[in-house]
């Protein structure tokens, strides 16, 4: 079914984000950190509990409804609404919301970082295959001219022409030519399958892409080689480097919230509750007041201020403030790695787009050259002027000139993609 279809490069990319097992985990750590954040701003509503409680005194207890000391069995139970809001804690749940807010959105874009990874793993497999379709290619044409020549050197034979020995060094050839299509298919076969196996395409034993090549590189097309410019343009937007400026943000405000704990903090509760007991005797009647009696007289009602003043926690507050800071210092370090690696990486990019440009040149003559030159030991080899081991050395010299303009004209294509995409161009549509 798979292998009917001919897959582009945006077929496959969309296809490996929509099945991608790993990919996953980062859009669960992502939904995570959303929820945190919701909570976060939840935290700032009040508490509101409920709370309802049966008990059963025996042998020798206090009565709680007189304080009385009594040795009779009785049971009594009570139910009790009470909350509580924070009016003032130092800030701490205002900068936890910031913290979990930052840690959102950082998560975010190492979700949308692990999706430019897949694109370029999925890139990489596809060029892959369009490499190896091309050698095999190669060597299939490679593999005909042999079995023209051993069809000659036979036919030859036939006619006297030339002597029986021939015929082995010709067959010697075809094989070996032979042998080299046996093994680009079975190069093709692996990459086909790291491409599935990326793509995590099941059922699938397979794959058709479409792989018409450009008509070359184009040595006179404009392109930025500032390695400076291109990084401050990829700064701005590589997901990896916004993700450690949201996660030094988030830890510049943990460093708020560790200082929050050194105020003082003042909150408001209240409370509703009432009560049956037992020994709750009507004077007049001498029997226990009914529950629906009890439950409406002894309601009672609470309301109170609540101040709470840091003094020592064992310097645990002001420890945890510096933990932070190194957190925060840490951070920003991470920041810098990531800077510079990206820088790095943007350098050798443009170093290798400048090499290219001149292996380019350099294979498309070397390829002309060897090719006019492997005509010629054929017609030299058709009129019996060189042997087939000439021949065959000829023939090799041309294919490896092939093989070596294949390599740099594809490596010239994803390196400039990859430079376009740290430009800032739509180079994969991950969304």
């Amino acid at each position: 079914m798979w292998s009917q279809e001919k897959w582009t490069l945006s077929d496959c990319i969309a296809y490996a984000l929509d099945n991608n097992l790993a990919l996953n985990n980062f859009k669960f750590e992502e939904q995570a950190n959303r929820e945190t954040y919701r909570q976060s701003v939840r935290n700032l509503l009040p508490i509101i509990e409920g709370s309802s409680r049966y008990n059963v005194n025996y042998g020798r207890s206090t009565d709680p409804n007189t304080n009385d000391v009594v040795t009779t069995d009785f049971f009594s139970n009570n139910y009790n609404i009470a909350s509580s809001v924070d009016l003032f804690k130092g800030f701490q749940k205002i900068n936890s919301i910031k913290v979990a807010k930052f840690l959102q959105k950082a998560a975010l874009e190492e979700t949308t970082h692990q999706k430019y990874l897949l694109a370029f793993s999925v890139n990489e497999a596809f060029y892959d295959i369009k490499y190896f379709e091309e050698l095999v290619a190669i060597a299939k044409e490679q593999q005909q001219v042999s079995q023209t020549n051993y069809d000659l050197v036979k036919k030859q034979i036939e006619l006297g022409l030339k002597a029986g020995a021939d015929l082995y060094e010709a067959e010697a050839l075809l094989l070996s030519d032979k042998l080299k299509v046996t093994q680009s298919q079975n190069s093709l076969n692996n990459a086909k399958l790291k491409l599935i196996q990326v793509m995590n395409l099941e059922g699938a034993d397979d794959i058709s892409i479409q792989t018409e090549l450009s008509a070359g590189l184009s040595l006179e097309s404009k392109i930025e080689n500032n390695s400076d410019s291109i990084f401050n343009r990829a700064r701005d937007f590589v997901p990896l480097i916004k993700a450690q400026e949201l996660k030094t943000q988030a830890a510049k405000k943990e460093i708020m919230v560790a200082r929050g704990r050194l105020y003082p903090s003042l909150s408001l509760f209240g409370s509703i509750g009432t009560g049956y007991f037992e020994t709750t005797i009507d004077s007049d009647t001498g029997v226990t007041i009914p529950f629906k009696d009890q439950f409406r007289d002894n309601t009672f009602q609470v309301v109170g201020l609540s101040l709470t003043v840091p003094i020592s926690y064992a310097w645990s507050a002001r420890s945890r403030v510096k933990q932070q800071k190194i957190a925060y210092k840490q951070a920003q370090n991470n920041l810098d790695i990531q800077k510079q690696e990206l820088r790095q990486t943007i350098q050798q990019l443009v170093q290798e787009y400048e090499a290219l440009q001149i292996e380019y040149q350099q294979s498309e003559k070397k390829l002309e050259t060897q090719n006019l030159s492997f005509a010629i030991a054929q017609k030299k080899y058709e009129k019996g002027l060189i042997s087939a081991l000439e021949l065959f050395a000829a023939k090799n010299l041309y294919a490896s000139a092939q093989n070596e303009n294949l390599q740099v004209r594809l490596k010239s294509e994803i390196n400039q993609s990859t430079l376009d995409f740290y430009k800032g161009l739509p180079i994969y549509n991950i969304n």
